[in-house]
């Protein structure tokens, strides 16, 4: 399908019928003559000639060239506007327990811990996170580490290789051993409440309950947060199969560890900004869980939009270049009039 870039251009093709009247009514060479009356009738069969009608047809190539015609050859899909997320990652020492899945007994899951295929928790919720980081290229995404108290390590950004690379380089224990669920709320909401973008989300990734005393509590955080427009999906990690790997003079071994998270507060915290409270039991959970989160979140509006054009405005402006010198060269020969 051809369309036009300048269409507003077309209007310059309104000379042509002003041109066509123009040469339809110009005075001609005269002379004296007794009567009027043959006069009359060589005006009455007036006609255009040959090098007119090449004006006028110069013309009408000359305004479609500067409407620029063309025909989109391929096309993209482009975003409206995305979305603004703030993932917030807990790094208390919890997050180095190791959650057996479901349909693993127990010599498989030793084996597979002896053999280093079974990563913790941090190391599971950091792989879903950079396959949900992977498949948004179009939303602006920051990082918040958090335990005793929250860092922001990367504020909502589409530089979605310096994220990765600062999520991989996450640690526990880097920003303390405890476990405070405010303080990342209150920071997400500090780096979200100036966004323009049309949703504004918190995922807070946690496996341990609300320990450390700040003077804000969750549930007041996340009224703030209400107020501001941010939505919170908080995703309580680990079940109650779970291990730690304890070195000592023996050697190592795995400690029995129970789910510690606060399921109520986590689910009143997604109640109160109109978010949704999910449980990731192990590497298969955290996998369903991020994938339903992406499913929900889709950013505003994808649309195709043309790439590559074919231009057809050079080849009309050739066309009326040759139509012009074509009708002054009769002009000038077969065609020449005398007076």
């Amino acid at each position: 399908m051809i369309d036009f870039q300048y269409p507003w251009m077309l209007l310059t093709l309104l000379a042509v019928p002003l041109m066509a009247w123009r040469f339809m009514v110009r005075r001609r060479p005269t002379v004296v003559i007794p009567t009027v009356i043959p006069a009359r009738r060589i005006a009455r069969k007036r006609r255009l000639t040959l090098p007119e009608i090449c004006v006028l047809l110069a013309l009408f190539l000359l305004g479609v060239a500067l409407a620029r015609p063309r025909k989109a050859l391929g096309s993209e899909i482009i975003r409206a506007q995305g979305l603004d997320i703030v993932v917030a990652i807990d790094l208390s020492g919890s997050m180095q327990g190791i959650d057996r899945p479901k349909d693993m007994n127990a010599d498989r899951f030793i084996s597979a811990l002896n053999s280093g295929r079974m990563p913790n928790r941090l190391a599971v919720a950091k792989a879903e996170i950079r396959r949900f980081i992977e498949s948004r290229p179009n939303d602006r995404i920051g990082l918040i580490g958090f335990a005793d108290l929250a860092y922001s390590f990367v504020p909502p950004t589409l530089d979605h290789a310096l994220l990765l690379s600062r999520l991989d380089s996450l640690e526990i224990g880097e920003v303390g051993e405890q476990t405070g669920i405010a303080s990342p709320i209150g920071t997400a909401v500090k780096r979200l409440k100036n966004s323009t973008a049309p949703r504004r989300l918190l995922l807070l990734f946690t496996d341990g309950a609300n320990t450390a005393q700040n003077q804000l509590t969750p549930r007041r955080a996340a009224e703030v947060a209400k107020e501001f427009n941010v939505v919170i999906h908080t995703i309580g990690i680990g079940g109650n199969d779970a291990y730690a790997v304890v070195s000592g003079f023996g050697g190592a071994r795995l400690v029995p560890m129970e789910g510690s998270y606060d399921a109520e507060l986590l689910h009143d915290l997604a109640k109160i900004t109109g978010g949704t409270a999910y449980h990731a039991a192990d590497k298969a959970g955290m996998e369903q869980v991020m994938k339903e989160i992406n499913a929900l979140e889709k950013t505003n509006i994808t649309q195709p939009r043309p790439v590559h054009f074919r231009e057809f405005a050079p080849i009309a402006a050739l066309l009326a270049l040759a139509v012009l010198l074509f009708g002054q060269i009769a002009g000038y020969t077969w065609k020449m009039r005398l007076p």
